[in-house]
């Protein structure tokens, strides 16, 4: 059965660029464009994984989502991509090791997406 992974990102076009990149590899992507509509879809669709942007209506949204993803008992253990372009246009870069407590993601991927290290931290995080 395939692996699904849901997709929250407002920006479309890259939203499609990493639909086609994981079609090739045989996941199953489904997508929102927005934190609320994402969480409704995670809650009915049971995704193995998940990729989240931070700055989508606001500048924090991700964060929420990814708060509200890890208090839900049925979502707490999908592994989460956080996406962020945050580093570009902050200067501020996140730490996995450092900022765990702060932000519970299991990765954090740095906006423009490197095809071949999505598709990596996607099967490390759902175990292939």
């Amino acid at each position: 059965m395939k692996k699904k992974i849901i997709i929250i990102d407002d920006d479309v076009d890259l939203v499609e660029a990493m639909r086609l990149t994981l079609e090739k590899e045989g996941f199953e992507v489904i997508d929102a464009q927005e934190g609320e509509k994402g969480l409704e879809k995670i809650r009915s669709e049971k995704p193995d994984l998940i990729i989240l942007d931070v700055m989508m209506d606001t500048q924090d949204e991700g964060f929420h989502v990814a708060y509200q993803i890890r208090a839900n008992r049925s979502t707490a253990d999908v592994p989460i991509i956080m996406l962020t372009a945050v580093g570009q246009e902050t200067g501020f870069t996140f730490d996995k090791e450092k900022d765990e407590d702060f932000l519970p993601v299991d990765e954090f991927l740095e906006k423009p997406i490197n095809p071949g290290m999505l598709i990596e931290l996607v099967r490390k995080h759902l175990g292939q």
